[in-house]
């Protein structure tokens, strides 16, 4: 495996293709998967609630792995999926993809979706994340910060780090959108 610096990483995101009714624009980024840093099409997961989330293997909150894993696989069947993004922003996430990605699974078993280290905030951030963060008006402030994304793509909210993933807040916004039918369906 070839481990790609940020920069190449994001070089290999896309911009926002041409609006499609069937994807929402805030999905319509590729980014590299965490595993084999594959180009992965966002537009995959259009229809489903998404969670985004970005993460850190040396944080105090990287104990929340096991709750977004937990939510996933409470919720996946009704349409959930989170969207795991490694940074080193707050110099939390020094090692490689391939170390990440061992990290992930053999410490919590994660099956969410990670996809390659990455900038969250700033300039140099994906533009995923400034897409985030203009819609929500609230940049990641630390690692574990979370933003659910409606199924049509319209209704995006944050949540702080401190917010858990079993917070009552943050479960009663996925339950909310879970319930949202899209287009009247």
């Amino acid at each position: 495996m070839v481990c790609l610096s940020p920069l190449h990483a994001l070089a290999a995101e896309t911009a926002p293709s041409a609006p499609s009714a069937s994807c929402p624009r805030v999905l319509q980024h590729t980014v590299l998967r965490l595993q084999d840093e594959k180009p992965q099409a966002l537009c995959q997961y259009a229809g489903q609630v998404v969670v985004v989330v970005n993460t850190a293997s040396y944080c105090g909150f990287t104990s929340q792995y096991k709750g977004l894993e937990a939510l996933y696989a409470k919720y996946k069947d009704r349409g959930l999926v989170l969207l795991g993004f490694p940074s080193n922003d707050f110099s939390q996430e020094p090692d490689s993809n391939a170390k990440i990605a061992d990290f992930c699974e053999n410490t919590f078993g994660v099956k969410f979706p990670m996809f390659a280290k990455s900038t969250v905030r700033g300039t140099d951030a994906l533009p995923l994340f400034k897409q985030l963060s203009d819609q929500t008006g609230t940049a990641p402030r630390w690692n574990f910060y979370k933003y659910v994304i409606s199924r049509d793509g319209q209704h995006i909210k944050s949540f702080s780090s401190m917010t858990g993933p079993q917070d009552k807040s943050f479960v009663a916004e996925v339950e909310k959108q879970l319930a949202a039918k899209v287009n009247g369906s």
